[in-house]
């Protein structure tokens, strides 16, 4: 009978040591234990409330690691751009200016205008590298590496290991409570087990002040960790909007430039009023209506109708029109002599006939322009 109690008891410690290396097994090199041996309800709660703390800072980290490497890549390769670009600008300075064509300098001026453009984007661009820097890696570098996490981890980490260290304690009371059922009356064993349930007190009276420590720590991490980063991405995001902003505006002048160059060259050539035409006929105000007079007697009467500007032409006395590329005239008289009298714009007067083209049919937007 003896020894088979003997085994019995050799049986049972060999358990416990195997449920001892489970524990450290599936605790070591992280954070999260076992739950086979809580008895607290509130200590419970700040296990698990700790785990999810853990696990929640560590996917941040992570996150903002990720950020920390991608907005650094980009710096690299965005300033590899950078130099080409630059060198892109002083070749396009370089022909714009030395350039000795004979038949006109519009390239060179086109050339010398992109040069200017793309020097401003590629300035932006490293106004833009250097917010990346400075504004978003830099501080999400110094807190994936600060004190505050590592500390709140650290204790974490301590809390867990005495949780485990609990664990085990109470399968060592669990045991010495079997052996003093076995053996009543075993002063000796009496006091081993007092002494292993007075030290397994202890462990969850300091495992539960470590344990709010620890969550305090954590959750304080963890708020910070999560408006830190969404400022930073805040800050990335309007670093690039406003670069793109810039680059549009550049962009928008450079083809403004270039788009006017292209009409400059591509429009026919301006009609140029003779020199020994003679001026337009004066004007007599009748009633409130303007009617002209003819000139040395005689005017071509060819019926109202719309004309549409072709060349631009700026009045030359009162009686003159202004005129704009794309305005339409109502024309009323034609001369013998190549001046035109209408309306354009609420405003009559005389204007060269050669500068507009006759116009059949017209948007009824363009026929209120015109009044």
């Amino acid at each position: 009978m003896e020894a088979i109690r003997k085994q019995a008891t050799k049986l049972r410690e060999q358990v416990a040591k195997q449920q001892q290396a489970v524990l450290k097994q599936f605790g070591a090199g992280g954070y999260g234990g076992s739950d086979t041996v809580i008895t607290d309800e509130a200590e419970l709660h700040h296990h698990q409330k700790l785990e999810k703390l853990y696990i929640s800072t560590r996917s941040g980290k992570h996150f903002q690691r990720d950020i920390v490497r991608g907005v650094e890549g980009y710096i690299v390769t965005g300033s590899k751009q950078v130099e080409i670009g630059t060198r892109f600008s002083e070749d396009s300075r370089k022909y714009g200016a030395e350039n000795t064509c004979t038949s006109g300098n519009t390239l060179s001026k086109a050339a010398l205008n992109y040069s200017h453009a793309r020097a401003q984007m590629e300035k932006e661009r490293g106004n833009l590298l250097k917010a990346l820097g400075t504004q978003v890696a830099e501080p999400l570098r110094a807190m994936v590496m600060g004190a505050p996490l590592e500390d709140a981890r650290h204790l974490a980490q301590r809390y867990d290991r005495m949780r485990q260290e609990a664990e085990a304690q109470a399968i060592e009371v669990a045991r010495r409570q079997a052996k003093v059922r076995e053996m009543p009356g075993n002063s000796e064993l009496a006091m081993k087990l007092e002494s292993a349930e007075t030290k397994l007190q202890d462990l969850k009276s300091n495992m539960a002040i470590l344990g709010k420590e620890a969550a305090a720590a954590m959750a304080a991490v963890e708020a910070q960790q999560q408006r830190l980063t969404l400022q930073r991405l805040i800050a990335m995001v309007e670093a690039e909007r406003s670069y793109h902003q810039r680059v549009l505006q550049v962009l928008d002048q450079l083809e403004g430039e270039m788009a006017s160059e292209r009409e400059r060259i591509e429009a026919p050539p301006t009609p140029s009023v003779e020199n020994n035409m003679p001026p337009p006929p004066s004007y007599e105000e009748i009633n409130g209506v303007y009617a002209s007079q003819a000139q040395n007697g005689r005017t071509d009467s060819m019926g109202y109708f719309l004309g549409e500007v072709m060349h631009s032409y700026h009045g030359q006395s009162d009686v003159e029109l202004t005129l704009s590329i794309g305005d339409y005239v109502v024309v009323r008289k034609v001369t013998n002599n190549g001046w035109a009298e209408g309306e354009c714009k609420g405003k009559a007067g005389w204007f060269p006939y050669g500068y507009i083209e006759r116009r059949d049919r017209v948007l009824a937007s363009k026929i209120s322009e015109v009044f």
